[in-house]
């Protein structure tokens, strides 16, 4: 029996990135030495037609093979972020892979695979299916985390990153049988109706428990954010901003429907560890961050602290909270895949120029590049004018509205704390003397085109966010 139409439909994104990231596995062996790129337009082609099938999901909501997936408009948003994100990067992927020689078919159907996991845990209707989800998305970014396989650094990272990811979802799996045992179920909304009908009990609230560090290694929460430095230092610059970006909001999207959906009669159990997490997160980030002259672990470490401030709008548990949670995850995607597609260039080959004081003098030697990385730069700060700003906006008031002064007080000020790490990088690329040690390399057309889409998006987003919020607002309220 072949599934029903509409279910198709419902997952039509899915379907086109895995049969383009399939069609580039079976080319690729026949495309000539020097030829790979043409594997990588061929992705760039799967994410349009994935982007283009979203349009069969917006006419076809509903939920798919019998509840296990839902399209809505929440999962059309996140669908929107992580597709983007897997364009944009295909796109700065480009000569970096040439720079490195490591030019293959297999790195952009990586990319694809991994997206297609990123959808199913946006659509996800109940634990098990978000666990292949996860699990889909989770090893082909292993295997993307150590592409780079002559470097003893990707290595590293791809090794740290699979043994604790296994460890994670060894925790996610666990909380789901616990949950299962005292709910009979997995599917969101029934174990909703059991804990609005029979309370939590200690079963349920392990469950919960366990489930939340699974997802909390995924969105890089604290304490569970360690090994986010190494993995993202190690790691193909281009990679690393696949993995700053889309795994967190698929990740997140995935919290949203289960602590909502599935455990919103326990938010008095789990709102505390919200709270606590996100001030941890937020203060491990910048503080640690502050002390690096890597770029790259900056910006890893930055990565955890803006963590901790969608976790903000996550402890409002509030229909604004999480239009708050999903307008940031927008932002974010586009001012931090900026910045990493900068690092991929400026780096060059075997990524040897990642110090800030390689960045010196950049504002004089290469004034186009340093005034994009000094945009997303004021953007993770917050700077008005910018997409950070209004994220940070949104977050805040959510958590306002709820009356969580304290824990907006404690962001207030590490976003304050977070200026001093930023306007360093700005500092040497604008005030220091030119690094004369190397010549820059020209900037070829696909990496062009991906930092102008990301400029104009934080832009766009930090001027302009009325259609995007409002978009937010209507996927928050299709999760009732």
């Amino acid at each position: 029996m072949f599934p029903p139409v509409q279910d198709l439909y419902r997952i039509a994104p899915e379907i086109v990135l895995c049969l383009f990231g399939m069609l580039v596995m079976l080319i690729d062996p026949f495309v000539p030495a020097g030829r790979q790129r043409s594997m990588g337009w061929l992705a760039f082609a799967g994410t349009l037609g994935a982007f283009a099938s979203l349009r069969w999901m917006f006419v076809n909501p509903g939920s798919a093979y019998s509840g296990l997936l839902r399209a809505d408009t929440f999962s059309l948003f996140v669908h929107g972020i992580v597709i983007a994100v897997a364009a944009l990067a295909i796109l700065g992927s480009f000569d970096y892979l040439d720079h490195e020689g490591i030019q293959r078919g297999e790195y952009y159907a990586l990319i694809l695979f991994a997206t297609a996991g990123m959808g199913i845990l946006a659509g996800a209707n109940e634990l098990v299916t978000a666990f292949v989800g996860l699990e889909i998305s989770s090893i082909s970014t292993y295997i993307l985390a150590g592409f780079r396989r002559n470097a003893l650094k990707s290595n590293e990272a791809s090794l740290k990153y699979f043994l604790l990811g296994s460890f994670a979802t060894a925790f996610f799996l666990y909380g789901t049988a616990l949950t299962y045992g005292a709910t009979r179920s997995t599917r969101f909304e029934v174990i909703d109706q059991a804990i609005a009908a029979n309370g939590s009990g200690a079963l349920l609230i392990i469950g919960l428990g366990l489930i939340f560090v699974g997802l909390g290694f995924k969105v890089v929460a604290a304490p569970f954010q360690i090994y986010t430095p190494d993995v993202y230092e190690g790691a193909p610059t281009p990679v690393t901003a696949v993995l700053a970006c889309g795994p967190k909001a698929a990740a997140f999207a995935v919290m949203v429907r289960v602590f909502y959906g599935a455990f919103g009669h326990a938010s008095h159990i789990w709102f505390w560890a919200i709270w606590v997490s996100a001030v941890l997160t937020m203060c491990i980030g910048n503080f640690a961050a502050i002390v690096q002259s890597n770029v790259k672990r900056l910006l890893a470490y930055s990565s955890i602290a803006h963590a901790g401030y969608i976790l903000v709008a996550f402890a409002a548990a509030s229909e604004i909270g999480v239009a708050a949670v999903l307008f940031y995850l927008a932002a974010y995607a586009a001012m931090t895949l900026g910045a990493f597609l900068i690092l991929a260039y400026v780096g060059g080959t075997e990524e040897r120029r990642l110090d800030i004081a390689d960045y010196a003098g950049l504002g004089t030697r290469q004034p186009w590049v340093a005034a994009c990385f000094s945009l997303f730069l004021f953007s993770l700060l917050g700077l008005p004018a910018t997409a950070g700003f209004l994220g940070k906006f949104y977050s805040f008031s959510a958590a306002i509205d709820q009356r969580l002064v304290w824990l907006v007080v404690i962001a207030s000020i590490n976003s304050v704390i977070g200026s001093y790490y930023y306007l360093k990088v700005v500092v040497a690329m604008y005030f220091w003397e030119p690094n004369k040690e190397w010549t820059p390399s020209p900037m070829h057309a696909p990496m062009f085109i991906a930092l102008l889409l990301t400029a104009l998006g934080t832009i766009y987003l930090g001027i302009l966010p009325d259609r995007v919020m409002q978009w937010a607002i209507t996927s928050a309220q299709s999760l009732h």
